[in-house]
């Protein structure tokens, strides 16, 4: 291979260079980027963000008492073994998987699993695991304990939800009660 061959190489890599270049340059100097004030498109069902600062609006969820009422535990463990199966384990002494063993959580202290490495903001949380509290952390666990490490969006469904509740309630030798409808 001779210097005219060598030459030739880098010439082609300085012009493609150049026109690469070039071509960013003129498309950035012709098109004009503006921010829209407000959304093109509204998406139905979204949560509208509150004015003072931004944030969306908490939601509302319904009652959890109507629901577990008419919940179908078989419906729940179904539901829970599709979504949670991945990372929990559901059987009375079980270990730990990337989440808590969730046998006995109902009525149980939100940290209710010995040796498990929970969040500071799950720490944080005081009392036991109420059916209602249940309901918000399914619904959207990043905004029930915000920081939390459980990468689950949620149950956006309420009564796939109340079902899954009522499984976890069936989970115990001694279950509390139910609310009243």
């Amino acid at each position: 291979m001779d210097s005219m061959e060598i030459n030739k190489g880098m010439a082609a890599v300085l012009v493609a260079g150049i026109v690469f270049f070039l071509t960013g340059w003129i498309g950035v100097t012709l098109v004009d980027e503006k921010r829209l004030e407000k959304p093109a498109i509204a998406i139905q069902g979204a949560p509208a963000a509150d004015a003072s600062s931004g944030a969306p609006k908490p939601v509302e969820l319904p009652p959890i008492a109507p629901l577990l009422a008419k919940a179908d535990v078989a419906a729940g463990e179904s539901t829970a073994k599709k979504l949670c199966t991945s990372c929990h384990t559901f059987t009375e002494g079980g270990k730990a998987g990337v989440g808590p063993n969730l046998y006995g959580v109902v009525g149980g202290p939100h940290a209710h699993m010995e040796g498990f490495n929970y969040t500071a903001g799950m720490k944080a949380k005081t009392g036991p695991w109420t059916f209602d509290e249940l309901n918000e952390w399914l619904h959207k666990p990043s905004a029930y304990v915000p920081g939390t490490r459980m990468a689950f969006a949620g149950i956006s469904n309420d009564q796939q939800r109340a079902d899954v509740i009522d499984y976890l309630h069936s989970l115990s030798h001694t279950p509390v009660p139910l609310p009243a409808p």
